[in-house]
C-alpha cells in the first residue's frame, strides 16, 4: 500500500502523524510511505530521518494526497484540504465529527473511508488512541491553568501550591477519566487542594484509592458544581461521551458565580466543550474573558509538545495503521473489531450513530 503522511496545516499544530521509527516499520512490511517536505520538523524529525527510514519525500501536500492509497495524520482535515481528499481513499486520524457539521458534509461528499482515532475501541470500553492524548492534555491543562492564573495574565494572581503560611490554590476537576485522572496527578503534585468530580463512582472510588488525601471526590451534579465553582481557582474540563457532543455542566449563568480572575481550561472543546462559553482557540491566541473568567480552550493542546505528542501517538497508532496496510481497511476491521469502531463515515455514508444523533440524521 501507498501511504501518506502530510505536513499538518491546523493553527500552530507542530505534529506529524508519523515519526521516523514508523515509517521504517512500514517500509520493512514492502510498504511506500511518502512523507510530504518538513513535516516533522515541528516535532523535531527531518527529511533525512525519514529518507533513512526508507520513505520518499514529496514537495507539496497535492502529491502526498494524490499518491497515497491512504493518508495518516493527527488532526482532522481543514478547508484547504477537502478537494484533496480522493474517493475510496482511507484517513486515519482524529475526526470529532460530531463536533463539526461542516466536516462531516466534507468527507461525506468526499467518498472517502473515515477511520477516527477516538472511536476506536478496545472490548473493554477503553480508547487506545485517544489514551496518550487525553494523558498529554490532562496534564498540561494544569501547566497551562497555572501560567493563566498569573496576574499580569488577568488570573487572580494564585500560586497553585501556595507557600509556607498561605493555603495552596484550589482545583475542581470535571470528569475522572483519563484527563481527569491526569490533570489531578498534576495539580496534586504541585501541592494544589484539588476536587475531582464524576457521575461513575466505581471511578470515583478508584480515584479515592490511589490519589493523595488533598485529592477529594465528589459525585457530579449541578448543585454540587455550583457551590464547587464558586471558591476554585481553576476548573478543568475533561468529560467524554465517546463519539458525541460534551455535556455542558457549566453553563454562562454560572460564571458570576465564580471570583475574578477563575480560570478554566476546557480540555473537551474538541467534542464542542463542557462549558456553554466554551469556543475553539489557539495555541496562537488561546484566551479569551468572560465576565472576568479566563478560558482557555485551545483545541489541540498537545500540539505544544510535538515531540512528546507524535512519540506517544506512533506508538499506538503504529500497530492498526500496519494492519490496515497489510490487510487493507475491509479485512482489518473485519478482523480486528476495535478498529471497526473507528469507522465514521464509508463512501458517502455515516456509519458511527453518534454522529447521526449530533446532526439529527439517519444511520
Amino acid at each position: 500500500m501507498e501511504i501518506g503522511v502530510p505536513v499538518e496545516i491546523k493553527n500552530n499544530e507542530n505534529r506529524v502523524g508519523m515519526t521516523p521509527a514508523g515509517v521504517f516499520e512500514l517500509t520493512k512490511n514492502k510498504h511506500v510511505v511518502y512523507v510530504q517536505d518538513s513535516a516533522g520538523f515541528g516535532s523535531g524529525f527531518f527529511n533525512k530521518d525519514y529518507e533513512d527510514a526508507g520513505a520518499t519525500i514529496l514537495s507539496t501536500i497535492e502529491e502526498v494526497y494524490a499518491s497515497s492509497d491512504m493518508i495518516v495524520k493527527v488532526k482532522e482535515p481543514i478547508e484547504k484540504e477537502y478537494a484533496l481528499i480522493k474517493p475510496n481513499q482511507v484517513l486515519f486520524t482524529y475526526f470529532h465529527f460530531a463536533s463539526n457539521e461542516v466536516l462531516t458534509d466534507a468527507m461525506i461528499d468526499s467518498k472517502a473511508i473515515c477511520i477516527a482515532y477516538e472511536t476506536v475501541e478496545d472490548p473493554d470500553g477503553s480508547l487506545p488512541l485517544l489514551i496518550p492524548m487525553s494523558e498529554v492534555a490532562g496534564r498540561m491543562s494544569i501547566q497551562q491553568g497555572a501560567k493563566y492564573l498569573e496576574k499580569p495574565i488577568k488570573g487572580r494572581g494564585v500560586l497553585l501550591g501556595g507557600v509556607p503560611g498561605v493555603p495552596p490554590g484550589k482545583v475542581l476537576v470535571l470528569g475522572a477519566g483519563i484527563v481527569g485522572i491526569q490533570a489531578a496527578k498534576m495539580a496534586a503534585g504541585l501541592g494544589a487542594h484539588v476536587t475531582i468530580m464524576d457521575i461513575n463512582m466505581k471511578q470515583l472510588r478508584y480515584v479515592n484509592d490511589v490519589m493523595p488525601n488533598h485529592v477529594v471526590t465528589e459525585f457530579s451534579s449541578e448543585y454540587n458544581i455550583r457551590k464547587r465553582i464558586k471558591e476554585c481557582d481553576l476548573i478543568i474540563g475533561g468529560v467524554l461521551i465517546k463519539g458525541a457532543k460534551a455535556p455542558k455542566l457549566i453553563t454562562r449563568d454560572m460564571l458570576k458565580d465564580m471570583r475574578p480572575g477563575t480560570v478554566i481550561v476546557d480540555v473537551a472543546v474538541d467534542q464542542g466543550g463542557c462549558f456553554e462559553t466554551t469556543k475553539p482557540t489557539t495555541h496562537e491566541d488561546p484566551t479569551y474573558i468572560i465576565d472576568d473568567v479566563v478560558h482557555y480552550c485551545v483545541a489541540n493542546m498537545p500540539g505544544a509538545v510535538p515531540y512528546t505528542s507524535t512519540v506517544a501517538l506512533t506508538n499506538v497508532t503504529l500497530p492498526y495503521v500496519i494492519k490496515l496496510a497489510n490487510q487493507g481497511w475491509e479485512k482489518a476491521c473485519k478482523n480486528l473489531p476495535s478498529l471497526e469502531k473507528g469507522l465514521n463515515i464509508v463512501n458517502g455514508d455515516i456509519v458511527y450513530k453518534e454522529i447521526t444523533e449530533a446532526f439529527d440524521r439517519v444511520l
